[in-house]
């Protein structure tokens, strides 16, 4: 009996082995995807240079960086900053492959006796997942020691909430050879840059010495200021090197200098006239013999930099025009060639269709200059079909018919403009035009209440409520302290503003670096303020800056 319990055990024990001996190769032959293991988060390392980071009597020209890894160039072109800058552009490699080795290829002849800096942002990335190594920097010296003084400081700009990404930051040595036109000629001594959201920086590797201290969004990337297209930052007083002083650059984009670019006509009856700058004060005036029957008048366009000439058609091969203006005493000469364009006719385009909120103005504006307005061809009327009580006037900047009445809650308007209404100066008329508005209830908006304080807090000032994109919405001018309040607000998330108007002149001015001219001052409420249907909202503005 008890042999025959054991032959069974031996059995069962037998069984259970060879089902694991199945199943373990089963498991082995059974085909599927790898699990793989935790994503690789680390940036290469650099392991070694040569020459060797900081060096001294440096006279190569070739360097390469090792890594513990293969790594690729990444955005190198905009990443990588020498400082002081080269005069040609140094050859890097691997360009589009991966290698555990970078190379720099000098091009240039280097100065005597000079600290270099490479700073590579974060272009050098690991092969697989692209993990940077940030803000690597090669130094070394053409003379017997490294440089190692440095300068910090803030990027600010002066208008905007957040701050513009990859600006450049120069220090241009104060010598026999400086002047205040140098930043638009040559590139400075030293340079680094701010990368993404970053605004602090850091001018290391410096000489003691005097200096000026700018910041530059290089839209060319060439290191020199165009006024044009870049925004600047600048330091009115001379940054003495060594200091311990934190410096503050306000980025700005500066009225351009007055001048004028080519004209072009644009319609049978239309010629526009470009121009950078101040174009308040430009004078147009035709050279060419013009038939008596021929009328013409010139408007500046709104919110462009362009003026419209408007003339009745004629027969002509090419017209000479005189553009002339008197704040800066230029005059330039134009030749304007013909070519078969379509006559620009009258079209009057509403702001606002449909819905209209109780502080907004409708208005009606022309393509084409108005030169009169007929208000017994005007009716608005409400939803009871009865006369709305209403004023309208021409605003002739704008070249629009602006509509004012008091708007009820839950109304409905209809504006009916009969034939005549509004005419142009080429003595076109309107055709019947209807606009349907719309007025929400009171409950549908919320208020907000401001209170602004602080030491720092001056007069006059605007204070505005934008949205997130900075479009205004709404805006208030006070010469005085008090409670600012924004009623009938749509439900969104504003921006609130202080503008300081310095110049009293009830709107924002921007700096100007030759006339050494800061812009004014700006300062945000710290976060977005949400604004609910049907709610009253108090909030108190520090101002801190």
């Amino acid at each position: 009996m008890l042999l025959t319990i054991l032959g069974m055990l031996q059995r069962i024990l037998t069984c259970f082995f060879f089902s694991i001996i199945i199943a373990a190769f089963y498991q082995c032959a059974r085909r599927g995807n790898p699990t793989g293991g935790p994503k690789d988060l680390d940036p290469p390392v650099l392991i070694k240079a040569e020459p060797e980071n900081m060096s001294v009597n440096f006279s190569d020209t070739k360097i390469r960086l090792y890594f513990d890894e293969y790594v690729k160039l990444k955005d190198v072109q905009e990443q990588l900053i020498v400082s002081p800058p080269l005069k040609y552009t140094p050859l890097l490699s691997p360009q589009g492959s991966a290698s555990k080795y970078v190379e720099i290829k000098i091009k240039d002849t280097l100065k005597e006796n000079t600290t270099y800096t490479f700073n590579f942002g974060e272009s050098i990335v690991d092969n697989n997942e692209g993990n940077p190594n940030r803000f690597l920097t090669y130094v070394f010296s053409t003379g017997s020691y490294i440089d190692s003084l440095e300068i910090t400081g803030v990027i600010k700009d002066a208008f905007n909430k957040d701050s513009e990404e990859f600006v450049s930051v120069m220090l241009y040595e104060i010598d026999s050879t400086y002047n205040d036109s140098t930043i638009f000629k040559r590139p400075p001594n030293y340079i680094t840059n701010t990368l993404d959201s970053t605004i602090i920086f850091n001018l290391r590797n410096l000489k003691k010495g005097k200096y000026a201290l700018f910041a530059l969004k290089d839209e060319a990337k060439n290191n020199i200021f165009d006024q044009n297209t870049d925004k600047i930052g600048f330091i009115k007083d001379t940054v003495i090197v060594p200091t311990d002083s934190i410096f503050l650059l306000n980025l700005f984009k500066e009225v351009p200098d007055f001048s004028m670019s080519l004209p072009s006509l644009t319609a049978k009856n239309k010629i526009t006239f470009g121009y950078y700058g101040d174009g308040n004060d430009i004078e147009i005036d035709a050279i060419s013999k013009i038939p008596d029957s021929v009328i013409s008048t010139y408007k500046k366009e709104y919110k462009k930099d362009s003026i419209n000439f408007w003339f009745t058609p004629f027969e002509m091969d090419s017209l000479l025009f005189l553009a002339k203006n008197n704040t800066f005493k230029t005059i330039d000469t134009f030749k304007i060639k013909n070519r078969k364009l379509e006559l620009d006719s009258l079209k009057l385009i509403a702001n606002y269709s449909g819905g209209i909120d109780f502080n907004q103005i409708f208005e009606i504006a022309s393509n084409t200059p108005i030169i009169k307005t007929d208000t017994s061809k005007i009716k608005i009327i409400n939803k009871d079909s009865l006369a709305v009580k209403h004023s309208i006037t021409t605003d002739t900047l704008k070249n629009s018919v602006v509509f004012s009445f008091d708007k009820e809650p839950n109304e409905s308007y209809q504006i009916d403009l009969f034939p005549g209404a509004i005419t142009d100066f080429f003595n076109t008329s309107n055709d019947t035009l209807s606009f349907n508005l719309q007025t929400k209830g009171y409950a549908d908006y919320g208020n907000l209440r401001l209170t602004l304080v602080g030491n720092s807090l001056t007069f006059p000032i605007i204070i505005q409520l934008t949205d997130e994109k900075g479009e205004v919405q709404r805006e208030i001018y006070a010469t005085e302290p008090k409670v600012f309040e924004f009623n009938n607000l749509k439900p969104s998330k504003y921006l609130a503003r202080v503008l300081f108007d310095t110049n009293a002149n009830k709107k924002w001015d921007t700096g100007n670096y030759l006339k050494q001219i800061q812009p004014e001052r700006v300062s945000y409420y710290p976060v977005a303020i949400e604004v609910r249907a049907n709610w009253e909202l108090e909030q108190t503005f520090t101002i801190i800056d």
